[in-house]
């Protein structure tokens, strides 16, 4: 192995122990507040399964951005999902970058118990309002005719437990006031304009929240009124 490549390596390990020696004690501290965000995003997925019970489909509603933006078609509405968990990737690894490179301003545990406060806070809201109202869902599963657009009375508490995984979690319907995805996209990337330090990432951040609002909308998974309300 050439020299360069054995003095870079142990600077890289000595860095990664530096920092893990930094965050240890903040993980030590906020480990309650990070296992309790953790874990109300499996209450934020069970509040969204129980609301699927209630779920009526009906005629799509009158909507100003399906009038405004072309339909993406059922094979096409991956799309959205793709960005979305390009968008999350993304975010998640710039959280761990203190771990390698020099320019240090952030700390990884902080970060997300930012992170999952805000979350929580944006969830707790949306529970309250798509159990307040819930509209017929405009996605294709939701619709009038679909199989999946009712759910019949659980069988067992288990099935309600574990949120029949996954099928309950890529085909739910009620659960639209207001976007779940447009709630973590802007949270990362407000998160990331306060805390990074690239300028043209902070744009496409915020050119890649909007690409996703439409995408949501073309895809027909969410009324304009559940993105507008998300921003």
């Amino acid at each position: 192995m050439p020299l360069y490549v054995r003095r870079g390596a142990s600077k890289l390990w000595r860095k990664i122990c530096g920092e893990v020696t930094v965050e240890i004690p903040l993980l030590a501290e906020s480990w309650k507040y990070l296992l309790g965000g953790v874990v109300f995003q499996y209450i934020h997925g069970l509040a969204a399964r129980g609301v699927h019970y209630l779920h009526r489909p009906g005629p799509i509603l009158q909507d100003i951005g399906f009038l405004l933006i072309p339909e993406l078609g059922r094979e096409k509405g991956s799309i959205s999902e793709a960005l979305f968990a390009s968008v999350f990737c993304s975010f998640a690894l710039w959280t761990f970058h203190p771990f390698i490179f020099q320019n240090k301003k952030i700390y990884t545990v902080l970060i997300w118990c930012r992170v999952l406060a805000y979350l929580v806070a944006s969830q707790v809201l949306r529970i309250v309002t798509f159990y307040s109202t819930q509209l017929p869902g405009p996605n294709y599963h939701c619709r009038e005719g679909s199989e999946l657009a009712t759910l019949p009375p659980p069988k067992s508490v288990l099935e309600v437990v574990f949120l029949n995984f996954p099928r309950g979690i890529l085909y739910g319907c009620g659960d639209l006031i207001f976007s779940s995805h447009m709630i973590f996209t802007l949270v990362f990337v407000n998160t990331y304009q306060k805390h990074g330090t690239k300028r043209f990432i902070k744009q496409f951040a915020w050119l890649l929240a909007v690409v996703q609002s439409l995408l949501i909308i073309a895809s027909r998974k969410h009324y304009t009124v559940d993105i507008v309300v998300a921003w």
